[in-house]
């Protein structure tokens, strides 16, 4: 599978490069919102997420609490099905904000500071999985390196982000009345570029516009675990 943005190069290029968490930043996935009383707390803590290279934090805007008062500016209905998506890949039925997911794997309420960090730490120190990822530019051009020292059981699927590194919101109706709030690495788009079956390097080459950040992200099919990492701010 493969989006038309893309052009699959696969062949016989080994790519080099930090394999496992050990070596690549943990991923926070943030799902909050403008309407939402509960999250600003969440989104400033979220900003020093956003400063830590042994983290890639990306804010995702749900469109759930438009309702209220407040249709936040950032929302899409694809980061509520993402989140859903999640909370069926963990046998949950209810979605709620704020929350962060950790890697794909660990849920956890966005204001537990102590129990993110203890996560982060946790996965920061994971042993190296033997997957590497890498981002480098040609101009207008994007060459995704890939790499896997052992074919896995099974695919992963290639996402690309695009997201602003920060942007601030002066709030005039809802829960947030009031409130001037910063918010950091927002997605604005998150797309399937590939599905890679692991069983050979992978290279891909994507048109991606000059100075517009993008993070790269390997994870299981069906909301599953987060295997490798990449990203680039220029």
């Amino acid at each position: 599978m493969r989006h038309l943005l893309a052009t699959l190069l696969a062949g016989s290029l080994l790519v080099s490069g930090a394999a496992g968490a050990g070596g690549r930043p943990v991923v926070v996935e943030l799902f909050t919102s403008q309407g939402c009383a509960s999250c600003p707390p969440a989104d400033a803590f979220f900003q020093d997420l956003a400063t830590r290279e042994d983290v890639l934090a990306l804010s995702l805007h749900v469109d759930y609490w438009d309702y209220i008062g407040w249709e936040d500016t950032f929302a899409s209905p694809e980061h509520s099905a993402r989140q859903r998506g999640y909370a069926r890949a963990a046998g949950r039925k209810m979605v709620y904000t704020p929350q962060m997911v950790i890697n794909g794997a660990d849920h956890v309420v966005g204001t537990r500071v102590h129990d993110v960090d203890a996560l982060i730490d946790r996965h920061r120190k994971a042993a190296p999985n033997g997957l590497s990822v890498r981002l480098s530019r040609d101009g207008a051009r994007l060459h995704l390196l890939a790499n896997a020292e052992t074919p896995r059981d099974m695919p992963l699927v290639v996402q690309l982000a695009r997201y602003l590194p920060e942007q601030t919101v002066t709030i005039s109706r809802g829960e947030n009345a009031g409130r001037t709030i910063t918010y950091m690495n927002i997605v604005t788009e998150l797309i399937e570029v590939a599905e890679w079956d692991t069983l050979a390097p992978l290279e891909l080459v994507i048109d991606w516009p000059e100075g517009v950040p993008v993070a790269v992200i390997l994870q299981y099919p069906d909301f599953g675990t987060i295997e490798a990492v990449a990203r680039m701010w220029q």
